[in-house]
């Protein structure tokens, strides 16, 4: 049970911060390493690339045929699950994860204009396997 309350558990984090800083030692991270308002945290292994559903479960994605995983979960801008079919014939930029065995597509997130924004993502597995990326700040790195 969580008895302080939010203001104090603030101030306290804030002062335990100052603390390390005082101490010469830098804290793991702070509000300010967080992802930029609005966006969601993604996965190392997401990909960007653009999402055409045409007939459940085909689709299209970067202009190859793609199938999507019989549990694949769509997820919108608002974060709020999507049935795929109702996405048919639109094309969208989007985040997802492909299966590692089948390689049906398995999660998709439609992204906003904070998410659409942030750049570079890597588009192809080859530049996710040599690019750097920060889960925090939810920010990718070329070499």
């Amino acid at each position: 049970m969580n008895r302080c309350a939010p203001s104090r558990r603030r101030a306290v984090l804030t002062l335990a911060a100052a603390g390390l800083l005082a101490a010469g030692l830098t804290p793991i991270a702070t509000a300010q390493d967080g992802p930029p308002p609005g966006h969601r945290p993604f996965p190392a292994q997401a990909l960007r690339g653009e999402l055409s559903i045409t007939a459940w479960p085909e689709a299209r994605l970067n202009d190859q045929s793609v199938r999507l995983a019989p549990g694949a979960r769509v997820r919108g801008a608002d974060n709020l699950l999507r049935p795929p079919a109702s996405l048919t014939g639109q094309t969208l930029l989007v985040h997802y994860t492909v299966e590692a065995t089948t390689g049906l597509l398995m999660e998709v997130w439609l992204l906003n204009d904070a998410e659409r924004n942030n750049r570079p993502w890597p588009t192809t597995p080859a530049e996710a396997r040599t690019w750097r990326f920060n889960p925090t700040t939810q920010k990718w790195a070329r070499p």
